[in-house]
């Protein structure tokens, strides 16, 4: 079983870890409304990927075929939020004084908006499903197998996010506003640009 956590582990890391536009959100949160807002929409991700290696390595082949049946419209409706949230970052009035603390509020919008955001990206199931049929998950026997893969999964993800949040803390008092302001409006438009991507590829798919 400590085989297939750590497998889950590192899948979930390497996962998180790939380069998108979560990955800008999470950055301009941490250095605008701080570490707790960043960590909570990292978390969010988290709990995505750990929901799409459920479904992959229990079996549940009619959610799988959903989700993959349903990529295009999901990408459609993932980069339009994704084209409209990188807007409302480059269009946002900037803030010179420090993050606010965050209320209880807020952190849960931080989190549920990226479990919106991320689940409407449904390829990542593919890379489960594969996971799943490489380790003769989801078919028959012990659940303690697939557990193991999706605890890990969810652990491994929660650490990327956990360590992408410490670091950007760690810069952002080395940060000036005015920085803080540029890289803003990058992430904002790298999220605007991987929005429109993902809409493209919904057609030309």
């Amino acid at each position: 079983m400590s085989s297939l956590l750590l497998r889950g582990f590192v899948l979930g890391f390497a996962i998180a870890a790939s380069p998108g536009p979560i990955f800008f959100l999470c950055v301009r949160r941490t250095l605008v409304a701080g570490r707790l807002t960043g960590l909570f929409s990292g978390l969010g991700v988290a709990t995505v990927d750990a929901f799409y290696a459920g479904v992959a390595t229990f079996g549940m082949a009619a959610l799988t075929s959903f989700f993959v049946s349903s990529r295009k419209p999901l990408a459609i409706v993932g980069g339009l939020l994704l084209v409209a949230v990188g807007l409302r970052i480059i269009l946002e009035r900037p803030r010179d004084t420090s993050p606010s603390p965050p209320t209880g509020r807020g952190l849960a919008w931080a989190n549920a908006s990226t479990v919106g955001l991320t689940i409407t990206n449904p390829a990542t199931i593919l890379s489960f499903a594969a996971l799943a049929a490489t380790l003769g998950l989801g078919t028959s026997g012990s659940l303690l197998r697939p557990a193991a893969v999706t605890l890990g999964v969810l652990l491994g993800s929660a650490a990327w996010w956990c360590v992408l949040v410490a670091a950007t803390t760690s810069l952002r008092s080395r940060l000036t506003p005015r920085v803080v302001r540029v890289i803003s409006t990058i992430s904002g438009a790298a999220i605007v640009v991987l929005g429109m991507l993902a809409v493209l590829s919904a057609f030309s798919g």
